[in-house]
């Protein structure tokens, strides 16, 4: 059975592109939201196995998403995506529970190992 993931970025065009890496290499992306609050709603209604969560969004911004995410589901699988110079940020987001991050723009095969040792 294919891994769930859920994918959150205010950007149509990220979330398109990483739908196009998952969905090449077999993951089954049941939903994608463009925000912190979106993306902890979608998480409780969805269950999925895996969340890629940028960090800069409106409304709620990654971070606090995660922790809310984190604090449903002390074993959610949540990995970071932040464009480069966020350093501090990612660093944060670790600190908070995310299990990895990817820089933008993203490169398909990092994308994948960074999935595949969070979920296999």
């Amino acid at each position: 059975m294919a891994k769930s993931v859920l994918i959150v970025d205010d950007a149509a065009f990220m979330r398109m592109m990483i739908k196009d890496i998952l969905t090449k290499n077999g993951y089954d992306v049941v939903g994608e939201a463009e925000n912190g609050q979106e993306a902890v709603d979608k998480y409780k209604e969805l269950q999925p196995d895996l969340v890629t969560m940028d960090i800069t969004m409106p409304e709620k911004d990654g971070i606090t998403a995660l922790k809310e995410i984190l604090g449903l589901n002390g074993g959610a699988n949540i990995i970071m995506c932040s464009a480069m110079g966020q350093q501090a940020m990612v660093i944060d987001a670790i600190q908070a529970g995310a299990k990895d991050f990817i820089v933008k723009p993203f490169q398909a095969d990092r994308v994948i190992e960074a999935i595949s040792k969070v979920i296999g």
